[in-house]
């Protein structure tokens, strides 16, 4: 798979909406309800459809995104991810790296998923779900429907894992290791819980109080230096460093710079690094095997996502998109859907997740109580006519 490359940052241009009706909730959950019931000639597949999430689902869950209007692209202009070499290659990246997360930790840690995510499970839970994909590192996936398979296709921020061994260590651990390595870094971090800038979920108001929340747990404080700040090695190495390489620590255990292995980074692929063989292969699968695509709170600006919706059009599969803003090259996924189609074709649409998808599954709940008014293919049993 392609490496992570830093994705489109300027306005997407605005949707067409798919069916017209589609432009308001109770229009959106009818042509939804059509698209998810309507059994798929072209894709048989499993009769389920496949969820790919983006950073809009999170967004109800206090978590900053990229392109939404109080999105990082949209109010911080200058933001630039840092990219995988940059972290394997300099001791100083790293310093930078791990001092804004290790601020941007505490938020994360305490956020829960929402009513949309929610929705999802009970979307599985109906039946209609063969599986989730999600671009997201927040974990919120997996622990609101632990019953339905999460594919995640860029990691996960809960672990840290070793660049040389690895080895995977959980991140709540590793929290508490750079608290006991940089004490004032601690102390201003209590002072920022204590200000309140952390443990509101308004993103806008941490602006506000001095800190701007980027996605995936990163928060910048202008005028800070990250020089003096201080970060474990991997245990593992430490105690059985690989064959010809050296892993020192100083005296309260921190990483020095004349090591050559045990470097810890986040368990997430960074921008410049390549998705592992294994996660591209089960999400590959994973779209095979369904019958339709539902796109949930995702520009598609990563090609590593794009791809996958493209994968899924290229056999067959109708295309569901519910987004607020514009999406990369989705006319092509939607040049064969009538605008004036009631939804089994595809669905384009720009609500808010954590109102509409309650609504749809409720509505999935009657049409559910009800099957055989939904299936085109039903024929009665012989002795229905006796």
């Amino acid at each position: 798979m392609p490496l992570m490359r830093i994705p489109y940052t300027a306005p997407l241009p605005s949707p067409t909406i798919i069916p017209a009706s589609a432009s308001t909730i109770p229009g959106a959950v009818a042509a939804l309800d059509d698209f998810l019931n309507t059994p798929v000639r072209s894709a048989p597949g499993n009769g389920k459809t496949v969820i790919l999430s983006g950073a809009g689902i999170s967004v109800a869950s206090g978590l900053a995104d990229y392109r939404g209007s109080a999105g990082t692209y949209t109010l911080n202009k200058t933001y630039r991810p840092i990219y995988f070499h940059e972290f394997c290659a300099s001791h100083e990246a790293r310093k930078r790296y791990w001092a804004r997360s290790f601020l941007g930790w505490t938020n994360l840690h305490r956020s829960r998923p929402n009513k949309g995510h929610e929705a999802v499970g009970s979307l599985g839970k109906l039946g209609k779900l063969s599986s989730v994909i999600t671009q997201n590192v927040d974990s919120f996936h997996p622990k609101a429907h632990p019953d339905l398979r999460t594919l995640e296709l860029h990691g996960y921020l809960r672990s840290t894992v070793c660049l040389s061994c690895r080895t995977e260590y959980s991140r709540d651990d590793f929290q508490r290791d750079l608290s006991a390595l940089n004490p004032e870094w601690a102390a201003f971090l209590a002072e920022m819980v204590e200000s309140g800038a952390l443990t509101t979920e308004n993103p806008e108001e941490r602006r506000r109080k001095g800190l701007k929340t980027n996605p995936d747990g990163d928060v910048d404080v202008p005028g800070v230096q990250y020089s003096t700040f201080r970060y474990p090695s991997c245990p593992q190495c430490l105690a059985n460093p690989p064959k010809g390489t050296k892993v020192e620590q100083d005296a309260e255990g921190a990483w020095t710079p004349d090591s050559t292995a045990g470097i810890l980074k986040p368990a997430v692929i960074m921008f410049g690094e390549s998705i592992s063989n294994p996660v591209k292969l089960a999400v590959e699968s994973a779209i095979d095997e369904a019958s339709r695509m539902l796109v949930l709170g995702s520009s598609l600006a990563t090609y590593s996502a794009w791809r996958l919706v493209k994968r899924a059009k290229e056999q067959g599969m109708p295309v569901g998109i519910v987004n607020l803003g514009g999406v990369r090259g989705e006319e092509q996924f939607f040049q064969d859907v009538p605008a004036n189609g009631l939804g089994r074709e595809g669905v384009r649409t720009a609500l808010s997740l954590e109102q509409f998808l309650p609504s749809l599954v409720e509505r999935m709940r009657e049409t559910s109580a009800t099957p055989l008014l939904r299936n085109e293919n039903f024929q009665p049993a012989p002795w229905a006519w006796r």
